[in-house]
């Protein structure tokens, strides 16, 4: 393969669709994605760590964030995550889009505030749910 070939996006590669069963089962096998919503009437994405709970992304929060305002009002966001290696260009993409509600469950709240530990050392006590109404997933596959 020539450096042309290997700088020339999609070379080597095609794109494979992927069941919602099998994204799932991917997003659940990394912790880091980016979360996607509207903030004064504009995109805005941030990274944060995620769970996967009987098909829900589950993430924390702070009190004042905005992903926690659109929680509360139920609003539909978008979740994405993904594993692509840069070299081989091949891997995998997750995006799943749904409504985002609050954890208010006292038990659930707790049993999540201990499986999902924020990397900051901010107070996170807020949990947001997001249940998939769509999911689409494509892996990045090498071509003979």
């Amino acid at each position: 393969m020539s450096a042309d070939e290997v700088m020339r996006p999609g070379a080597g590669t095609r794109m494979v669709e992927l069941s919602r069963g099998e994204a799932l089962h991917l997003l659940a096998s990394v912790s880091l994605g980016r979360v996607g919503f509207t903030e004064q009437a504009l995109p805005a994405i941030r990274p944060v760590n995620h769970l996967v709970d009987q098909g829900a992304v589950v993430i924390r929060t702070h009190s004042g964030s905005a992903l926690l305002k659109h929680s509360m009002r139920s609003e539909v966001v978008a979740y994405e995550a993904d594993d692509i290696d840069p070299t081989t260009r091949t891997g995998w993409s997750v995006v799943v889009t749904g409504v985002a509600t609050r954890v208010t469950d006292s038990e659930e709240l707790a049993r999540y505030q201990r499986l999902l530990t924020p990397w900051s050392g901010a107070a996170m006590g807020d949990v947001v749910r997001i249940e998939p109404e769509l999911v689409t997933a494509y892996r990045l596959v090498s071509t003979p």
